[in-house]
């Protein structure tokens, strides 16, 4: 009888030790989408210190990509990392840059014990920094919020993997399938809360992208405007192989506040460069295709060089079909509005269905939501 109130005892530690676990990995989880947009060309990373059940320091990865997340969590528990626990969403660093390896620093402050979300693919960690912190002694633990964490980290594995930003294409659509009136003539389609959640994606994302014509058509900002965020705009980028962006454009006259990176073709005239030069845009040349546009995996990989991650498509119909055409797509939001545009208005993808995308057994449904009238669903490639 005393060996199964023991068993049962035992049991029962051992659930409260793993929904702890859970409650603190999530927590980093969550500490690190804090960071996203704003961490290129490092992982925007959370980290979670505990002792004795109670958490003693937090940290995520700052503006920039530096300090790391863990450096920040140790540091702001001082003295209690002695015999502690790190939570950490991304393995810990085991190279030396221009601060000390993260997974030395846990070693030097007497963690005891490192839950780790999932493994760096990046080839200078790889599963070093897991290694050095057992051969120190350490307990690890990997695989614990996994699932998440390689969603979160998505533009970190597909940079350094593919050498391209993860792609999240994004389209307002009406009823019937269309993004803009006849003649492409701007039209709302979402309304107000919408709107508001596609500028807390920007600020969550590295750069925005549109074609050449969706700025002559809308002459967008492409900027965050949430209250107190505006200073997490994204990079805005224009795929504009004549240079034809005209320097009147919003996009121009802010560049000087907002980077603007022009991707052009290597044989776009010079003076056109030369202006978008001083006004404080930075022009990109990409090699060109036999058809009308840019190379557009050449085009990510330029980005990439540069440290984009994450980079979200906000149209227009040529540039997202574009993407889609050359399987380029690894997230798709759709935000749904209630009504109809008409069969003259302009089709979400140019020569495409839309259930390329939304019936397509490459993409499966992550989430869905309701803002007021419109409806937000999320597809990523399966």
């Amino acid at each position: 009888m005393i060996f199964r109130i023991l068993e049962d005892q035992f049991a029962q530690k051992t659930r409260e030790s793993k929904a702890a676990d859970h409650r603190f990995m999530e927590l980093a989880l969550m500490l690190g989408r804090r960071g996203q947009g704003r961490t290129w060309p490092n992982p925007a990373v959370g980290a979670v210190v505990v002792k004795d059940g109670v958490i003693v320091g937090r940290g995520w990865t700052q503006p920039g990509g530096r300090p790391h997340a863990e450096s920040e969590a140790l540091t702001r528990a001082g003295e209690a990392t002695v015999g502690a626990t790190l939570y950490v969403t991304l393995e810990p660093c085991s190279h030396v840059g221009k601060t000390p390896a993260c997974a030395d620093t846990a070693i030097a402050c007497g963690i005891t014990r490192v839950v780790s979300a999932i493994e760096d693919p990046n080839p200078e960690v790889a599963g070093q920094g897991h290694a050095r912190l057992r051969s120190a002694g350490i307990t690890v633990d990997v695989g614990l919020g996994a699932g998440e964490a390689a969603r979160d980290h998505a533009g970190h594995f597909r940079r350094v993997r593919d050498k391209r930003p993860h792609v999240i294409l994004k389209l307002a659509v009406s009823q019937d399938d269309k993004i803009a009136a006849a003649g492409h003539k701007p039209i709302a389609i979402s309304g107000e809360a919408a709107k508001a959640r596609v500028h807390l994606l920007r600020a969550q994302c590295d750069a925005v992208l549109v074609g050449i014509g969706t700025v002559r058509a809308d002459d967008p900002l492409l900027n965050c405007r949430l209250p107190g965020m505006e200073d997490r705009s994204p990079v805005r980028v224009v795929l504009d192989r004549s240079l034809r962006i005209s320097g009147t454009s919003r996009l121009v006259h802010s560049a000087r506040e907002t980077p603007l990176w022009v991707m052009t073709s290597t044989v776009a005239e010079a003076p056109a460069a030369m202006k978008l030069g001083a006004a404080g845009a930075q022009v990109i040349r990409i090699a060109t295709t036999s058809g009308p546009g840019l190379d557009l995996l050449a085009v990510l990989h330029a980005l990439a060089e540069k440290g984009i991650t994450r980079l979200l498509v906000e149209g227009g119909a040529r540039v997202a079909s574009s993407f889609v055409a050359a399987g380029l797509v690894d997230e798709f939001w759709m935000l749904r509005g209630a009504d109809a545009i008409g069969a003259d208005g302009v089709a979400a993808l140019e020569g495409l269905p839309l259930s390329v995308l939304t019936g397509s057994p490459a993409f499966k449904q992550r989430a869905s939501e309701t803002l007021q009238n419109d409806t937000l669903t999320i597809y990523e490639r399966a």
